[in-house]
């Protein structure tokens, strides 16, 4: 992964086959490395790939029952019947049916506006970042500076806010562009032609290039963008491959925001995901801590099933909120102040960073921890 200052072109290159296993007890003790093939930063995969192979598994596994286009109406605390005292279970009411579902534990996994979230009565606290995450699938004209057989993903950061591209099989990319809601917006009205150029302008010109086309131009950016590429000085190999096209329809915006639950558990309800934190995309660590959080709450309730407690228990489910929230809270505030440090154009901050930059690149052992963290490794 290549990331570098926008401003001062400072850089830190993570190649995971140059930092894997390294730490300072490496450094002074030196051991042998394992093959090549067992690192890497990340595994880029659509979307689409992961909740087919959920819904896959989830069809082969009894009793399941899926209620696909179904939607929640209602989620209200049950009565206490001669039978049986439901004052503590929601009670989830289904659109259009009759039928009614008691849920010892609720799981909310409802994104953002999380309605499990609110039935619970769980604040969550944070701001907006008045920027915008513009997102795109494109082609490249090659493999990357790496071939095949190994990926490179790049992330250059603007004052406006990062760009970044993620490879995925193919000669194909994801762009996370984060931006302010003008710029978003102008990037989503241009011709697939002039939004590619825009693309690889970002990873090659001064911010105050890019600024100027997306403030004064109306079209005809490909052609401005190759007239500044063509006079302006960057290193072919430290860029990402040039842009040969867009996906159609691939092209989408949505404003960037921090959340963060003031806790992920109430009385027989779990949050995880969007539902409990919402973070910067800089990172790229949003899904990544959402499965986190079913994991280590699949976990306790796993524990909680063989030690005979009630899964829906504040027993049971108090592990996973002090390992999860804890956690996730340190990611949030990490890349919050990631985005306030770069969000400066210039002055002594912008010196600050890049000496930051340049000293992160020179020690193997502390790239190597934040790959692992990253990673997600513990």
């Amino acid at each position: 992964m290549q990331v570098w200052d926008g401003v001062s072109d400072s850089r830190v290159h993570f190649d995971p086959e140059e930092t894997a296993g390294n730490s300072i007890i490496d450094t002074i003790f030196p051991k042998p490395r394992a093959p090549p093939a067992a690192y890497t930063v990340a595994t880029m995969t659509e979307n689409q790939n992961l909740t087919s192979a959920l819904l896959t598994r989830l069809s082969s596994v009894k009793p399941i029952e899926t209620l696909d286009k179904t939607k929640v109406e209602d989620i209200s605390l049950g009565e206490d019947t001669a039978a049986l005292d439901m004052t503590s279970w929601p009670i989830v009411s289904l659109a259009g049916s009759p039928r009614k579902l008691a849920a010892r534990l609720l799981v909310g996994a409802d994104g953002f506006n999380s309605p499990v979230r609110s039935f619970a009565d769980i604040t969550s606290r944070g701001w907006d970042y008045d920027r915008h995450g513009v997102v795109a699938t494109i082609r490249t004209t090659g493999p990357g500076w790496r071939g095949h057989d190994h990926k490179t993903a790049y992330q250059r950061f603007l004052p406006t806010g990062p760009v970044a591209l993620l490879p995925l099989p193919d000669n194909t990319a994801s762009l996370v562009w984060s931006t302010t809601p003008a710029f978003a917006a102008r990037l989503k009205s241009l011709s697939p032609p002039d939004f590619a150029a825009m693309v690889d302008a970002a990873f090659r010109l001064l911010p105050v290039d890019l600024e100027y086309m997306l403030t004064h131009l109306e079209a005809g950016h490909a052609d401005e963008v190759a007239w500044r590429v063509r006079n302006s000085s960057f290193v072919p190999e430290k860029v990402p491959q040039p842009v040969a096209g867009v996906q159609e329809g691939s092209v989408a915006s949505f404003p960037l925001r921090m959340r963060h639950a003031d806790t992920y558990i109430g009385e027989r309800v779990a949050l995880i995901g969007d539902a409990a934190h919402t973070i910067h995309p800089l990172a790229g660590q949003g899904l990544n801590q959402g499965l986190g959080d079913a994991q280590a709450l699949a976990r306790h309730v796993a524990f909680a099933t063989e030690v005979g407690w009630d899964i829906g228990s504040s027993w049971a489910l108090e592990g996973y909120n002090k390992e999860q929230w804890a956690r996730n809270n340190a990611m949030l505030g990490t890349v919050d102040k990631l985005h306030k440090l770069y969000s400066a154009g210039s002055g002594p901050v912008v010196w600050g960073r890049s000496l930051g930059l340049n000293v992160v690149e020179r020690m193997g052992w502390l790239k190597g921890a934040l790959i692992r963290g990253a990673s997600g490794s513990r």
